[in-house]
């Protein structure tokens, strides 16, 4: 099958370019190693661009199972890895938690990885991973590794959103997996408020992580930085300010994001910030805020101050939506797909996904074997179906993701109907 022909590279870094960095030529402290290494994600050496002309003649249609009703291309997919989190953030879950799957009926490292190659041969170009909190997986690393290999496949970028708890400790390695952006969420500055909002400790742990990226950013890694900060009123509006001055003298995007309703959240409108009200008040101290040009499916709105290095944006899921330009595909760590964050319709990939293996979880012994029956296929030494059945399976695979898109409605209910709606809690869907 199509996407299981780069398998048996998964995990490999063959062929990855570096670029070694002096850090005296940086003026790095020197306290710092003296020359790192770091992958260079950017694909392979650039070609000589062809003409408009020549590039729309030559250009692949962009795939029907992912396009839906509205013309929308849904190009970006965001994996939760995992239901579990070492937080408890208000806006998230409840104190106590939330019942979690059986460990079974979650999506294993192969069929993640078997997942993400669907997709990008299908023309996903960017996959986030999400939980949950991504990073508390034990075996995140081996599989940001397999998902970076789809690089030669058409993947672009490999990002990550995590509340930077334990970040700082596995920062390196995902960065040679080929991790091209972090979206880190922080929702206040303030240690003692942080343990509030989180109901657990670890601020200078998030910290850490935040200096970290800075760090490897400085000597040539490429990280993409945004940190998103819900803003709940009566809690932590009074800390926008200090948020936005994040980005006087530092290459990062701070994003605010309008309190959403999910279940377990105890979402009410007094609670929510609108965007206008937070402009408000960052144009009360700095009345220079000016707006910048978005691209076609940013999810926030962005803005700059004059002389600061960073920018910020706000994400308006409530007040000014953007499902119009909505290029986004959720993927659950139970195997649902959610082609829209807000509705509460979902259909399983996995028990497609497993049918080729009795309907049990495909683990890496039973990966190991699909693949090698796939080798031996393509060598003619065996008539075997390869991976997932062979066109059958993907077939269904393919046609279940195009009817579930196809399905997708034009934008989400409103704010009223949003209150009232049953939906996953935000830490099983993946954010």
């Amino acid at each position: 099958m199509a996407f299981m022909r780069s398998a048996a590279r998964a995990g490999s870094l063959g062929g990855k370019r570096a670029f070694r960095i002096s850090t005296r030529a940086r003026g790095i402290a020197s306290a710092a190693p003296a020359i790192r290494e770091y992958p260079q994600h950017d694909i392979p050496p650039a070609q000589p661009p062809p003409n408009r002309r020549e590039a729309i003649k030559s250009a692949k249609p962009f795939s029907a199972f992912l396009t839906d009703t509205f013309q929308r291309q849904h190009d970006y997919l965001r994996i939760s890895i995992t239901e579990k989190c070492n937080l408890r953030c208000l806006y998230c879950m409840p104190e106590e938690g939330v019942p979690q799957s059986p460990p079974q009926h979650l999506l294993t490292t192969p069929e993640i990885y078997l997942l993400s190659s669907v997709f990008v041969q299908q023309g996903v170009t960017k996959i986030r991973l999400t939980g949950g909190e991504p990073t508390v997986r034990r075996d995140i690393l081996p599989l940001m590794h397999q998902i970076g290999s789809l690089r030669s496949q058409g993947l672009r970028e490999l990002c990550l959103t995590t509340n930077g708890l334990s970040l700082h400790r596995k920062l390196d390695s995902m960065v040679e997996a080929g991790l091209t952006g972090i979206n880190l969420s922080l929702d206040t500055l303030d240690p003692f408020q942080f343990q509030i909002m989180t109901r657990r400790k670890g601020f200078e742990a998030v910290m850490k992580s935040i200096e970290r990226i800075l760090e490897m950013n400085r000597l040539g890694a490429g990280i993409k930085l945004k940190i998103n900060c819900v803003v709940m009123r009566g809690l932590n509006e009074r800390e926008i300010l200090p948020f936005v001055e994040l980005g006087r003298e530092q290459d990062l995007e701070v994003r605010f994001i309008e309190y959403m309703p999910f279940d377990g959240n105890k979402w009410s409108q007094g609670k929510m910030l609108s965007y206008q009200e937070m402009l408000d008040i960052i144009r009360a101290k700095y009345p220079t805020l000016r707006k910048v040009q978005d691209q076609k499916n940013d999810t926030s709105k962005t803005y700059e101050i004059p002389g600061f290095v960073g920018r910020m944006g706000f994400i308006t899921s409530m007040t000014h939506n953007f499902c119009g330009s909505c290029n986004r595909l959720r993927i659950t760590s139970d195997g649902n797909l959610k082609v829209c964050l807000f509705g509460n319709a979902e259909v399983s990939l996995r028990d497609i996904l497993r049918k080729t293996n009795n309907g049990d979880p495909i683990d890496e012994q039973a990966f190991e074997a699909m693949k090698q029956i796939e080798m031996d296929r393509r060598q003619g030494i065996t008539s075997a179906q390869g991976p997932l059945g062979g066109t059958k399976h993907e077939q269904e695979l393919l046609d279940v993701i195009g009817l579930a898109v196809s399905r997708k409605k034009e934008k989400h209910a409103g704010m009223g109907e949003l209150e009232n709606m049953k939906n996953r809690p935000m830490i099983l869907i993946g954010g």
